[in-house]
């Protein structure tokens, strides 16, 4: 394995940030920590980097424990939010500043530098400075320093945060192909679920300082491992429900809850693409106005009413939203495909079902 961290908590005066995170990095992967502030993600990018000591635990690199080696010593590339370029040195001498720190040769170091600058896109601004670069370029420059001693392990803390959408997209996709030219094992911090989706083949998911799923994006976005995944991961509908003869509802909408006891509370969710929707109203098993349709390119993100007051997202294709025939304050039905059952108990498992 090239990262592996063993029960590693971290505290800042007495405030737990990381509590008793375990998980393996192989060789070669691009992973995501992904997680809303204050979750532990970018404290655990920081011990692995060795710029913040472990409270408690052990973390290894190609099978060394390294909790006591220094961050020169880790062979690892760091890439900070803020890029941290040194704005009095040229591009070129900013990626060389690493190599020169190492004591490389002068004939060594040009050849680095030339390979990194035709690999990161970045010929032909060489001699610029960071105040004259636009923002993606500033990040190339940043990664480029950050592999030019060829680490074995490259971390991104927030990489694309600080360009806008358009770039950011840019930088998604070029990441994704230099990690399959380079083939390093890179960990990239990130609060945004869709650039962890898009880009990783692992995501790790923290929330307030504790591991809540990890797994290839496909996984954690259709298994979710409890309620705060669920939500944190794409939109999910949750419902508070009430277990009577067998069925839990809430509102007008029941589910089979076959074996549970009268009286028990459910918490239940679906994802939006779970709701089969038609323009005829009397279709399928609940009626409903549509409220609201919101284009947002390939899909439609659509709002209904149940007649109580219920409201319940949905989501379907433009196509299928001009073939149904569909139109805002309009009558509609639907039905519920699949639903999760949440455990109260944040450390256990959902429990998927299927609508018969």
């Amino acid at each position: 394995m090239s990262i592996e961290l063993h029960q590693v908590s971290k505290e800042f005066g007495g405030v737990a940030a990381v509590r008793g995170v375990s998980f393996r990095v192989n060789d070669g992967e691009l992973v995501a920590l992904l997680g809303p502030s204050g979750g532990g993600k970018t404290t655990v990018l920081r011990m692995i980097a060795g710029l913040e000591a472990p409270t408690a635990g052990d973390i290894y690199i190609r099978g060394q424990r390294v909790n006591d080696l220094s961050v020169q010593k880790r062979n690892i590339g760091f890439v900070f939010q803020n890029y941290a370029l040194f704005g009095s040195m040229t591009v070129l001498k900013n990626i060389a500043f690493g190599l020169k720190i190492k004591r490389w040769g002068r004939r060594r170091r040009a050849e680095r530098v030339a390979e990194l600058l035709e690999l990161l896109d970045l010929c032909g601004l060489e001699n610029r400075y960071p105040h004259q670069l636009s923002g993606g370029q500033r990040q190339r420059v940043a990664i480029a320093r950050a592999l030019a001693p060829q680490p074995s392990v490259l971390l991104l803390d927030e990489p694309f945060g600080a360009v806008d959408a358009k770039i950011r997209q840019e930088l998604r996709e070029w990441l994704v192909r230099l990690h399959s030219q380079l083939n390093v094992t890179t960990l990239f911090v990130t609060h945004d679920q869709e650039e962890a989706m898009e880009v990783a083949h692992r995501i790790i998911i923290f929330s307030t300082g504790r591991l809540e799923q990890m797994g290839p994006p496909r996984e954690v976005y259709d298994q979710p491992a409890n309620e705060f995944v669920a939500r944190f991961i794409g939109v999910m509908n949750v419902f508070e429900s009430e277990v009577r003869g067998g069925v839990a509802r809430a509102g007008e909408l029941e589910f089979p809850a076959p074996g549970r006891p009268d009286g028990d509370r459910l918490r239940l969710g679906f994802r939006p693409y779970a709701v089969q929707i038609s323009a005829d109203p009397a279709a399928y098993r609940y009626p409903a106005i549509l409220r609201h349709a919101f284009f947002l390119g390939v899909v439609m993100r659509l709002e209904l009413e149940m007649p109580s007051g219920l409201a319940v997202r949905a989501r379907i294709t433009k196509e299928e939203y001009t073939q149904l025939g569909l139109a805002e304050d309009a009558p509609v039905s639907f039905q519920i495909r699949q639903f999760r059952v949440f455990s109260r108990d944040d450390a256990a498992p959902a429990a998927e079902t299927a609508v018969s």
